[in-house]
C-alpha cells in the first residue's frame, strides 16, 4: 500500500522542530532584531545574507534566493525527498508517524518520481547487459578490462555499455511497451529536430549508474572510449536528479564515511573507482561540475562537523582553481579540507594502479591545508622573484578577504609574509584594498540577484526567479499583490470579491496567489504551513522571500494598489488599440499580427474575469 504523512502529523513534527535549532546545527547564526543571520550554507559568499525568522519558522537567503521552512532546509541541505525530511526530523524528536493511505492526487504526485526511477531501473540492467554480453560489450570489456577496472567493481557499481547506434534503448523500451515520454523526462532520449520519434542521448559509451543515498538510480554518466568529443556526458536535470546536490560512489561511502570520520573527494569516475577498488571505500567523486555547497553539506552530514575532507586535486591550474573555488565553501561550511598533492602526471587512477594502496595513503597523510597547498602551489607557478611574489598576493587577496573570522585571516596572512620574505603589513595592506574595493560592491549586490521591484523598497519583494527578470508594470504590481497577500491577509477578501488574480498574467504567481486565498482562513498562523503546500522550488523561494520581508501593510496602501492594478490593465488595453490602427496606417503587417495577438490574450483575461463575476 502507498502510503503518505497526514498534514497533522506534518504539522506536530514542525511544530516540535524548532527551525534556529535545526539550522544551527550547520550554521553560524547571530541575533538581529526578530530574526537570526548567518553565512549561506548553499553558496560561497562573504557577508551574511543567510536569514532565519523564529516567529514564522522560516529561512530567506538575500544571496541565492534558496528559502523554506525547515523541511525545505533539510531537503536542500541532504538532497532527500520532503517525505524523507519529514521522517529524519521525526525520529530526531521521537515523533512516530502513522502509516495512512494516499489521495489520488497524492498518488499522481509521487507516480511520476518512481515512474522515472523504474525507469532509470530499466536502463540501468540493458546498459549492465550490453556490457556483459560478449556480442554487444566486447570492445568496452576490453577498454575496462585496460583501464584495470574489476569484474567485481563492474558488477557492484552496475556499470554498462550503450551500444553503437541512434535507438537501441528506445527500441527496447518500446518492446516493453513504456511511454517514451516518461523516457525523455528521465533524460535517456532526446526528441528529434522534426519532431518524428526519439533518439537514445547515450551511445557508444561506458555507462556509470548515478546512486543517491537510498540506492535509487536517479542518473546516468556516460564516457566514450576513444578521442571523441565531449569526453564524458551526463544525464540532463531532471525531476530525481541535479548534479549540483549528486555525488558518485556515495550510496556505498556513506558508512564508512561516518566511521572513520574522513572523506576523499576525487573528480572522475574511473578515479573513484580505483579507490574503492583499493578499499578506500570513503570516497566519493563529483559529476562534471566544481564542488557546490551542497555537496559540502552532504559529506559533512556524512563525516561529522569535526570531520575531515581530502581533495585529490592534480597540481597543474586546474588544481589550484579547484582549490580557489573551493575554499571559501569549505570555511563557510567550518569544515577541515586538506589537500593531497599526487605526483605530477599523475590521478588517483593511474598512481593506484601503479603503486597501490599503501603508496597513495602514505601519500595522503602529507595532504596539506587547503591554504597551505593553495600558497605553494601560486609560489611555484608565480616563484620567488619581484613580480612573482605580487602576482602571489593578488591571486591570494581575495581568497584572504573571504575568511570571516579574523584571527584565521591574521595568522595566514603572517604565513604568506613569512613564506614570500615580505613585510606583514605589505600583505595586511592588499588585503585592505581589495576589502575597500569590495565591501561596497559586495553591499550592493547582495540582493544583486533579487532587485526590488516595486516603487518602494519596503513594498516591494526579490525577484527570485533569475531566468526571467519581472520588467513590466503590471508583472511588478502583481508581485506586490501576493506579497501583500502573504503579509497583511485582512486584504484577501477584497482581492477574492474583485477577481484580481483572473487579471494576472504570471501563472505562477496567480497559482501562489490561489493557494493562499484556499488557505486564507489559516495564513496568520501557518506561513510555514503553506511552503509545505507548494511543490515548485521558485513558488517556495517568492513566499519564503516575502514573508521574511519586513514590510509595513495597511488598508489603504493596499487598496491604492489594486486600483493601479486595475487601472493598467485598462490602459494598457486603450495603447494596444491605438498601435494596431498605426500598424494598420503604416502597411506593418508583421507588428499588426503580433499586436492582434496581444490584444487576443487581453481578450481571454478580460473574459475570464468576466466569468468569474457570473458565477
Amino acid at each position: 500500500m502507498t502510503v503518505f504523512i497526514s498534514e497533522d502529523k506534518i504539522l506536530e513534527i514542525k511544530n516540535a522542530a524548532d527551525i534556529v535549532d535545526v539550522i544551527s546545527e550547520n550554521v553560524l547564526l547571530k541575533k538581529t532584531g526578530k530574526n537570526y543571520i548567518g553565512l549561506c550554507p548553499f553558496h560561497s559568499e562573504k557577508t551574511p545574507s543567510f536569514t532565519v525568522s523564529p516567529q514564522k519558522q522560516i529561512f530567506y537567503c538575500f544571496g541565492c534566493a534558496a528559502g523554506g521552512n525547515v523541511f525545505s532546509f533539510i531537503m536542500k541541505r541532504d538532497g532527500i525527498s520532503f517525505p524523507e525530511a519529514v521522517r529524519m526530523l521525526s525520529r530526531q524528536y521521537g515523533i512516530p508517524i502513522p502509516l495512512q493511505k494516499m489521495s489520488d492526487a497524492q498518488n499522481r504526485r509521487q507516480s511520476e518520481r518512481e515512474g522515472l526511477l523504474g525507469v532509470n531501473r530499466h536502463a540501468m540492467e540493458f546498459y549492465h547487459q550490453m556490457l556483459l554480453n560478449p556480442a554487444s560489450g566486447e570492445q568496452a570489456a576490453a577498454y575496462l578490462e585496460k583501464r584495470g577496472v574489476q569484474q567485481e567493481t563492474i558488477k557492484t557499481f552496475k556499470i554498462g555499455y550503450a551500444p553503437e547506434g541512434w535507438n537501441n534503448l528506445a527500441n527496447f523500451f518500446l518492446k516493453k511497451k513504456m511511454p517514451l515520454d516518461t523516457i525523455e523526462k528521465a533524460g535517456l532520449i532526446v526528441e528529434r529536430g522534426n519532431k518524428n520519434g526519439f533518439y537514445d542521448r547515450f551511445r557508444n559509451r561506458i555507462i556509470f549508474p548515478i546512486f543517491n543515498l537510498n540506492v535509487d538510480i536517479i542518473g546516468f554518466g556516460g564516457r566514450v572510449m576513444n578521442d571523441d568529443m565531449p569526453k564524458y556526458m551526463n544525464s540532463p536535470e531532471t525531476l530525481i536528479y541535479n548534479k549540483s546536490g549528486s555525488l558518485y560512489g556515495l550510496h556505498l561511502a556513506k558508512q564508512t564515511c561516518r566511521e572513520k570520520e574522513i572523506a576523499y573527494v576525487a573528480e572522475g569516475y574511473f578515479d573513484l573507482l580505483a579507490l574503492h577498488q583499493n578499499g578506500i571505500n570513503n570516497s566519493v567523486a563529483t559529476l562534471g561540475t566544481s564542488l557546490t555547497s551542497e555537496h559540502v553539506q552532504i559529506i559533512k552530514g556524512l563525516v561529522g562537523k569535526d570531520g575531515n575532507v581530502v581533495l585529490v586535486f592534480d597540481s597543474d591550474d586546474a588544481g589550484i582553481k579547484a582549490a580557489l573555488r573551493s575554499i571559501g565553501i569549505f570555511l563557510n561550511a567550518g569544515m577541515n579540507a586538506r589537500v593531497m598533492v599526487l605526483p605530477s602526471g599523475y590521478d588517483p587512477d593511474s598512481y593506484l594502479l601503479e603503486f597501490g594502496k599503501a603508496s597513495f595513503l602514505k601519500v595522503a597523510e602529507k595532504a596539506q591545508s587547503i591554504m597551505s597547498f593553495l600558497m605553494n602551489a601560486l609560489i611555484e607557478k608565480h616563484g620567488l622573484s619581484v613580480e612573482g611574489k605580487i602576482r602571489v598576493v593578488s591571486e591570494m587577496r581575495e581568497t584572504l578577504l573571504s575568511i570571516e573570522d579574523r584571527v584565521a585571516r591574521s595568522l595566514y596572512i603572517k604565513d604568506l609574509a613569512e613564506r614570500l620574505e615580505i613585510e606583514e603589513t605589505a600583505v595586511l595592506e592588499k588585503v585592505r584594498d581589495a576589502s575597500l574595493r569590495t565591501h561596497g560592491r559586495d553591499e550592493r549586490n547582495k540582493f544583486s540577484n533579487h532587485k526590488f521591484s516595486g516603487d518602494d523598497s519596503k513594498n516591494g519583494f526579490p525577484n527570485t526567479v533569475k531566468q526571467r527578470p519581472f520588467y513590466s508594470k503590471w508583472e511588478k504590481l502583481e508581485l506586490q499583490i501576493i506579497e501583500m497577500m502573504v503579509q497583511f491577509p485582512t486584504i484577501l477578501s477584497e482581492i477574492e470579491e474583485r477577481r484580481i488574480l483572473g487579471l494576472f498574467e504570471d501563472k505562477r504567481l496567480k497559482s501562489i496567489g490561489q493557494l493562499i486565498l484556499s488557505h486564507k482562513d489559516r495564513l496568520d498562523a501557518s506561513l510555514a504551513d503553506l511552503i509545505n503546500l507548494i511543490d515548485e522550488k521558485d513558488q517556495k523561494s517568492i513566499v519564503a522571500a516575502m514573508a521574511i520581508a519586513e514590510s509595513k501593510w495597511d488598508y489603504a496602501a493596499c487598496l491604492t494598489i489594486l486600483a493601479r492594478f486595475e487601472s493598467l490593465r485598462n490602459k494598457d488595453k486603450k495603447a494596444l488599440i491605438k498601435k494596431i490602427k498605426e500598424a494598420e496606417e503604416n502597411n506593418d503587417y508583421e507588428l499588426l499580427a503580433k499586436l492582434l495577438s496581444e490584444k487576443q490574450k487581453m481578450a481571454v483575461l478580460t473574459e475570464k474575469k468576466k466569468m468569474t463575476l457570473l458565477k
